[in-house]
């Protein structure tokens, strides 16, 4: 099998660092997992980019994804790091390019920088954002992907949209990774998102599919590359899924319980990875033969590191 493997690190956002009162002791946490997953063989660690928790906000610790994603990239060596995914409307994309420049250099040229058109609508008007529909922000999303890509490659940026206008940025350094930052876009909207992906992105992530529709969402970038004179092959393939993974299949179906929000009743299985080591790898094999060349899994109990050395020791590639 030549899946890559990348694992999401817990920062609060999803109720994963509950219980960890002391806000240093929830940053240790975090940083503790990302380390033993480089120690482990997994190829990547990935942040989500939220303010609160979810479905419910709380006054629980939650990390923001930016300022966590220098930190980690001073704490590891070896792993690549990326966000899953940065939302576009948080952050004027010219300094985002630019802080993406900063954090590539700080980790010596491991930054995967992840990027979507937002969709959490609390916590944008918590925080003071507007929140356009949907045309709207996929409209956006794309103005900030072309200034991103040439803060990355010219001298001086210069972009004129309706929603961003940069006019000779100049970015300095531009980060370590030829001939720029790899850029990744998630979503798997069809007629627009993954248009953007077969336009400008280096990386897709599709999550939550079943096998079924994991291959369907494939041959549709495939279909817009088509499209665009884009080879299909240029664009790694990475996809999202929830875990619960245990010794036996009764412990990971009560693991399983937080995973069955936004999933069709009865297919948690299908959309999620469940069960003992033998039936995710099973799995594994199943999503790789859909397309996908990276998998990247939540793991609700990471912070406890069980779940972690499993899933490394009986279903990482070797």
């Amino acid at each position: 099998m030549a899946l890559k493997i990348g694992v999401i690190v817990p920062q609060g956002w999803r109720m994963d660092l509950v219980g960890i009162t002391d806000p240093v002791e929830a940053y240790e946490t975090m940083t503790r997992v990302a380390q033993e997953a480089e120690e482990l063989g997994f190829d990547s660690i990935w942040l989500f980019d939220h303010f609160h928790t979810v479905p419910q906000p709380t006054q629980e610790v939650t990390f923001e994804c930016w300022t966590s994603t220098a930190a980690l990239a001073r704490d590891t060596k070896r792993v690549r790091i990326g966000q899953m995914v940065s939302c576009n409307s948080y952050r004027n994309p010219a300094l985002l390019a630019k802080m993406a420049s900063t954090v590539d250099v700080l980790s010596h040229g491991r930054l995967d920088f992840g990027i979507g058109a937002g969709w959490y609508e609390h916590e944008y008007n918590a925080y003071g954002y507007e929140f356009p529909d949907g045309p709207t922000r996929l409209r956006q999303l794309r103005d900030a992907v072309r200034i991103i890509k040439s803060m990355w490659t010219e001298e001086e940026a210069i972009f004129e949209g309706k929603y961003h206008q940069v006019r000779g940025a100049i970015n300095q350094p531009k980060g370590v990774q030829k001939p720029h930052i790899p850029l990744l876009v998630g979503g798997a909207g069809e007629k627009v998102t993954l248009k953007i992906v077969a336009q400008y992105a280096d990386a897709c992530n599709i999550g939550h599919q079943d096998n079924e529709g994991l291959a369907r969402k494939l041959d549709i970038i495939k279909q817009h590359c088509n499209d665009v004179g884009r080879d299909y092959n240029e664009i790694r393939r990475t996809v999202l899924y929830n875990c619960a993974i245990a010794e036996t299949d009764a412990e990971a179906l009560a693991k399983s319980e937080l995973y069955k929000r936004n999933v069709p009743e009865g297919r948690l299985r299908e959309h999620a990875l469940i069960g003992t080591p033998d039936a995710i790898r099973k799995r594994l094999i199943e999503i790789e033969q859909a397309g996908a060349q990276e998998l990247i899994i939540f793991l609700q109990d990471a912070a406890k590191l069980d779940s972690l050395r499993l899933f490394a020791q009986e279903c990482l590639p070797r």
